[in-house]
């Protein structure tokens, strides 16, 4: 679509160029010209063009072989101008090579070469039909010196057209050919969660009935040797209850992320409520970490969905961070009314180059007995919510996450 508005507007240009050359040889250079064929040539390839920009507006039209018909009309428009102004022997032949020059950067091989036999068609008969240029005042060295001119007028305009217009399509195409491979990469990495959360699903189904089984169980023998006479025994029936609790958690995360649950109850709560909530949750898994936090709003409190694949994947990059440096865990919170950034620190070993490339791509844990699925996960589930997630080496040691979230999905229509 860019290019073929960039031909849309080389074309204006080039009907103004022409009808600035026109006038100039008639009443400059004393040669008589067909004035009306001429300008109504150039007043039907105006209108096409009008008509093309309508229809390049309503993207009506946007394929190869449009394109192709495009510039197959601006040969044949050129071919009749040429026809009426001495044919072959008008300096602005030049002007031929401008079309194959915008299919050779922009079209396949089939559409380049058809171009090309055309150009040369059209070329061809014009050395044998064509109207001679005719001269008020015939004089051998001015006619010699005005195709000269020509020559050199034809030549840069062809330089100028090919330096800015040919250059900014083939950037078009690059950055075309950029968006078509992260589209492709996307895919990779979605048809990769797809596989996940099909393995997930059936680990949930399997654990649902052995894990209700353990609670029954752990909740008799609490009863059972209870805390006054069998306090050690009960203190350790106590973590293994919560710890059976924590696992269906974790099953209901996973139910959350494949959409049937969007959030924890389907609560509003105020942002900062919200990540209390989720630190805390986390320093009772991981007690005896150094954790600072801050956590500050320029605007009103502003309510959030809580949502549950967000917070399993905030945790994740918390732990992340404490198995890193358990010396040292940072949380840093901003948000107002359009976006909501996190910074996660840790002074760890840091990112490898290999780390680097394949984080957020596909599963990678760089821990003896890691998966690699918590970081590719949090990944996943930000960009789900049209979030960023950038992380990055610390000048004095460690890794920084930088998370940015915005808040129009997140946020409610109520403010506080």
């Amino acid at each position: 679509m860019l290019n073929l508005r960039s031909l849309l507007l080389l074309r204006s240009i080039g009907i103004g160029a022409q009808t600035l050359v026109i006038m100039l040889a008639n009443y400059g250079f004393d040669i008589n010209l067909p004035l009306i064929p001429l300008f109504l040539i150039l007043g039907l390839l105006t209108g096409w063009n009008l008509y093309s920009w309508r229809q390049c507006r309503n993207n009506a039209s946007n394929n190869e072989w449009y394109f192709f018909i495009q510039l197959v009309i601006d040969v044949l428009a050129l071919s009749a101008v040429l026809y009426l102004t001495g044919g072959a022997t008008n300096p602005f032949t030049w002007l031929f090579l401008l079309p194959i020059v915008i299919a050779a950067t922009t079209l396949p091989a089939l559409q380049i070469w058809t171009l090309a036999l055309v150009t040369i068609a059209a070329y061809s008969l014009l050395m044998r039909y064509y109207l001679p240029l005719d001269y008020a005042h015939p004089d051998p060295d001015s006619d010699f010196n005005q195709h000269i001119f020509g020559m050199w007028f034809g030549f840069m305009f062809s330089a100028v057209t090919v330096a800015y217009f040919i250059s900014g399509m083939a950037k078009n195409l690059r950055q075309r050919d950029r968006r078509l491979a992260e589209a492709r990469e996307q895919q990779l990495r979605d048809e990769r969660l797809v596989a996940l959360g099909t393995l997930a699903t059936g680990a949930a189904h399997e654990l649902g009935t052995p894990l209700a089984t353990m609670t029954i169980i752990s909740d008799e023998l609490e009863d059972e040797y209870d805390a006054p006479h069998y306090p050690e025994l009960n203190r350790q029936l106590r973590i293994i209850h919560e710890q059976i609790k924590r696992c269906k958690t974790a099953l209901s995360t996973l139910s959350a992320s494949s959409g049937e649950i969007r959030a924890e109850s389907g609560q509003a709560v105020p942002i900062q409520d919200y990540l209390l909530q989720i630190i805390e949750q986390w320093q009772a898994q991981r007690t005896g970490i150094n954790f600072t936090q801050h956590i500050r709003s320029d605007n009103k409190p502003v309510l959030m969905v809580a949502d549950q694949t967000l917070s399993q994947a905030l945790v994740n990059i918390l732990n992340n961070a404490a198995d890193a440096s358990p010396e040292a865990v940072s949380f840093h919170a901003h948000w107002d009314s359009d976006k909501l950034e996190i910074q996660i620190q840790d002074r760890g070993e840091g990112l490898s180059s290999l780390a680097s490339n394949r984080l957020g791509k596909e599963p990678y844990s760089s821990k003896q007995q890691g998966l690699g699925l918590g970081l590719f996960l949090a990944h996943a589930t930000i960009k789900r919510m049209g979030g960023n997630i950038t992380l990055f080496n610390r000048e004095q040691g460690g890794i920084s996450t930088f998370i940015s979230l915005p808040l129009e999905d997140l946020t409610t229509a109520t403010r506080l």
